[in-house]
């Protein structure tokens, strides 16, 4: 497997489209499972970090794109992939999406039937349809823009993921892709979707997401990823040591991984930029970390969690948490904050993964936690779990020249003219690795 710094072009033998990319969650999954991918990112800040991690990317608008420049997306891509903008579907926003999903589920069913899109377009607009909400459109436009486009294969395999009240939405999609009618022309996939909960897949935070998996009919069977970890238990009591759930010899699966776990062997790594020494009490890495949101509807009741259990689902306020080291004393202490390469370490990216630009911690809080990733994409495209190996090395990202990083940035935005608009207003921040 090459390098991102070696590649001869970044654009050969690409095999997956990443839509709304990000800062490359499922990017990172890819390469360390030997697959190259292109995304397709439209915030300026995350194709910054793109660059400098050495993934191709198109900075860009995912409808544009589609519209205006599908002919650019290389032959060879056979996955569709990503995650649409969560936002207005997720629990903690104001739900605009939530409350939309019966009118979502007849606009999917509208494409897919040959409706005229422009009509389609003109009613989102006319029902004030969140534009964000509008975005989980797009996967499906993609797919029947492939279809219907000469000279291009169908996808063969499709990889969805959001928040878990979009997961109503994937059920309309596998029942759509299972039909082949309509606009997908007589196309069928094999296709199921799930919740799956990060912790069961290694990662050391508590987060739940929908996933949609579909392979072409004749391209294998679509299972559920198998978990290799046991859920964590989040009603257990508070701050009770006892109570926490530890493997037996009965388990098949290992316990979860906690916060000072993954930090403690991220911060053991050659070179490493994690540091916990601050952290720590008699040698042992023990702090507790005070939620920025409330828990049980009230905003003043911070939620907490011991460094001996996972963390909080990672968002782009995670820089707002305040950590505490462990101790009677702690009210007297400073409260501390995450940086951002523990963020990241918490959402499973290398712990020398280049995050640049603005924005950082919200980056981090919007991507796909690569090890979750890895299992999802390798249960999709080679009915495998990822290997522990692969597993092992996902822990440290391959350095990337300047040179190449531009050679990124040149293809993404040229000379900036086919970026989104006003995406380059504010002066491209100078590259600059995580604290």
């Amino acid at each position: 497997m090459s390098s991102p710094g070696t590649q001869v072009h970044p654009l050969d033998e690409v095999r997956i489209l990443d839509l709304f990319a990000g800062p490359g969650g499922l990017d990172v999954a890819a390469h360390f499972l030997g697959f190259k991918s292109v995304g397709i990112e439209w915030d300026r800040n995350a194709c910054e970090t793109r660059y400098a991690a050495g993934l191709p990317t198109f900075h860009a608008d995912v409808s544009v794109m589609r519209e205006t420049r599908f002919d650019e997306i290389p032959v060879s891509v056979e996955v569709l992939a990503g995650g649409p903008p969560c936002q207005s579907f997720s629990v903690a926003g104001r739900g605009a999406g939530r409350a939309a999903l019966e009118t979502v589920k007849k606009f999917i069913r509208r494409l897919v039937s040959g409706e005229d899109e422009s009509l389609i377009d003109k009613d989102l607009h006319t029902l004030g349809v969140d534009p964000r909400t509008a975005l989980v459109l797009e996967p499906l436009r993609w797919l029947l823009k492939a279809i219907e486009t000469e000279g291009r294969d169908p996808y063969r395999v499709i990889v969805l993921e959001q928040v878990p009240a979009v997961l109503p939405l994937w059920h309309v999609y596998a029942e759509l892709l299972r039909s082949g009618e309509g606009r997908l022309g007589g196309v069928k996939y094999e296709a199921d979707c799930w919740e799956l909960k990060t912790e069961q897949f290694g990662v050391p935070q508590t987060r739940t997401r929908a996933v949609l998996v579909a392979r072409l009919v004749g391209s294998g069977t679509v299972e559920r990823p198998e978990e290799s970890h046991l859920p964590f238990d989040v009603r257990r009591g508070r701050g009770n040591a006892a109570q926490v759930r530890l493997p037996t010899d009965s388990d098949a699966k290992r316990r979860w991984l906690s916060m000072a776990e993954a930090l403690d062997a991220a911060s053991a790594l050659d070179d490493s930029s994690i540091d916990t020494s601050r952290l720590r009490t008699k040698g042992k890495t023990k702090f507790f970390v005070v939620s920025n949101y409330g828990s049980n509807g009230n905003p003043k009741n911070r939620g907490r969690r011991l460094s001996s259990e996972p963390a909080f689902t990672v968002t782009g306020k995670i820089s707002r948490n305040k950590v505490y080291k462990s101790g009677s004393d702690y009210e007297a202490q400073r409260s501390d904050r995450f940086t951002i390469a523990e963020a990241g370490v918490l959402q499973t990216f290398p712990h020398n993964f280049p995050w640049s630009g603005n924005d950082q911690a919200q980056q981090v809080g919007n991507a796909v936690p690569p090890r979750l990733g890895m299992h999802v994409l390798s249960s999709a495209l080679r009915g495998t779990a990822p290997s522990k190996d692969e597993l092992t090395r996902s822990t440290t990202w391959p350095a990337v020249t300047e040179s190449t990083a531009e050679e990124l940035r040149a293809i993404g935005c040229g000379d900036q003219s086919r970026c989104p608009q006003n995406g380059h207003k504010v002066t491209r921040a100078a590259r600059k690795s995580a604290p």
